[in-house]
């Protein structure tokens, strides 16, 4: 029941009973609050669950998505909403009445996936210490762009032997890109590598958290997992714990929901990028927008933005030892893998396909969640044009939103993407501890 269905509650009751003075104060106190909110919905911000089932209503939704200061959760861009398609939208409260009563009008099923996303934010937010030794619960927990960057240089330091410290350029606004190199302790000749990034889109903070985590869990357990010690013995594992850390740095300041990264257009007063669709590989074309007020803007040209710039040029200068792309992203249960624009197989789909299989049977048996998954087009039907970072290594890369699969040169391309969007305070071991369920194919 809204704020004015019980506004006329009240009036019947109270004529009924004759109790002038206490009715004249319960509209008092309902007009009140009808003055302050503005309209007459709830006054927090929600997350809607909405129900698309015929084409007219897709298009509704769509328009719905860009206006109304709306963020779209699920799927990725507004054009993939289509008939037969559940929809997640954040609705500011301001104009969460407006948009609840279009949905109403025309016939569209929702329901409430969170209620109060400003009380889950305040709770994310909430933290006790930086310091990775004061707490056994430092890596559940969602950590600023500076506690992030005071923990590159604590785990550097605690681990000279197994760790060193990349900077591979700096973002727009001139913070530094770090990645960690993680080596085992026995030399190897000719290395091969795997490429981990994390945090491409800002609000997406899991995805950092991942990164940490599995940091922290590889170097306790060098020494003491078989698997994990012949892996680092074996391979290089480079680490970018923030891809976009000025926009991950405006998600704590300004404005939780915020995706791109900070840059500055000229032909606009709308700020940022989609790092994801910047680029060298099918750059701007179905799947992405030339619209810098679009949350899925790909920029004035490839690689036009520092960041996008600084991880291409150093998996070009890798190209040679890198075998695995891993890119974890929210909000879904997804592993995937090439191709996202074509129904194409990759030479090694059968086994990209049975590593994938593996994983997400590990992942259910071990912590009860179901993961899809599977070649990228074929699984979540995108048809787009979004980036890899090492399509400039000789071939062209096809990409879904969520993802940042390897080009053909490189063998194994994956992506997790998390269930979390917004999460409540921390983050629980059985949202992280999946991805680090390595198959036993290599």
């Amino acid at each position: 029941m809204d704020l004015c269905e019980t506004a006329t509650v009240t009036v019947f009751f109270l004529d009924t009973l004759n109790m002038k003075a206490l009715l004249i104060w319960a509209v008092l106190l309902n007009f009140y609050k009808l003055l302050k909110t503005g309209d007459c919905t709830s006054t927090h911000d929600q997350v809607l669950s909405i129900q698309v089932t015929t084409h007219q209503q897709a298009d509704i939704v769509r328009n719905m998505s860009s206006q109304y200061e709306t963020v779209l959760w699920s799927p990725a861009s507004p054009e993939h909403i289509r008939a037969d398609t559940e929809v997640h939208l954040f609705v500011p409260a301001n104009n969460l009445g407006t948009v609840t009563d279009l949905l109403k009008t025309h016939h569209l099923i929702y329901q409430v996936l969170l209620d109060n996303t400003e009380e889950l934010i305040e709770m994310q937010t909430r933290n006790e210490s930086s310091d990775p030794r004061s707490s056994a619960s430092y890596y559940e927990r969602y950590h600023s762009l500076e506690d992030i960057y005071y923990w590159i240089n604590k785990t550097a330091q605690e681990h000279p032997d197994m760790v060193k410290v990349i900077l591979i350029g700096s973002s727009y606004e001139k913070r530094p890109l770090y990645v960690l190199k993680l080596s085992g302790r026995q030399e190897r000749a000719e290395k091969r590598a795997i490429w981990i990034d994390c945090g491409i889109h800002a609000r997406e903070w899991i995805s950092p958290a991942f990164c940490l985590w599995f940091v922290q869990y590889s170097l306790n357990f060098y020494n003491l997992n078989n698997d994990i010690t012949e892996m680092l013995n074996s391979m290089d594992i480079y680490v970018l714990p923030v891809m976009n850390p000025d926009g991950y740095k405006y998600t704590w300041t300004t404005n939780r929901m915020w995706r791109k990264n900070r840059s500055l257009s000229k032909e606009s007063n709308c700020v940022g990028t989609d790092l994801n669709r910047n680029f060298d590989a099918n750059w701007c074309t179905k799947g992405a927008s030339n619209r810098p007020c679009d949350e899925i803007y790909c920029g004035q040209f490839p690689e036009s933005e520092p960041e996008a710039e600084a991880v291409a040029n150093f998996l070009r200068s890798h190209k040679d030892s890198v075998k695995l792309y891993l890119s974890i992203h929210s909000y879904g249960q997804m592993l995937l893998f090439p191709y996202s624009c074509s129904n194409e197989e990759v030479p090694n789909h059968a086994e990209l396909f049975e590593l994938v299989q593996e994983a997400a049977m590990k992942i259910r048996r071990h912590y009860r969640n179901n993961y899809k998954y599977g070649a990228s087009a074929k699984t979540i039907s995108y048809s787009c044009s979004y980036h890899n970072p090492t399509a400039t290594m000789g071939h062209s890369v096809h990409n879904v939103d969520v993802i940042n699969p390897l080009a053909h040169t490189v063998p194994y391309t994956l992506s997790a993407i998390y269930p979390v969007q917004l999460k409540p305070g921390f983050i629980h071991e059985e949202h992280t501890s999946p991805v680090c369920q390595w198959p036993s194919k290599t």
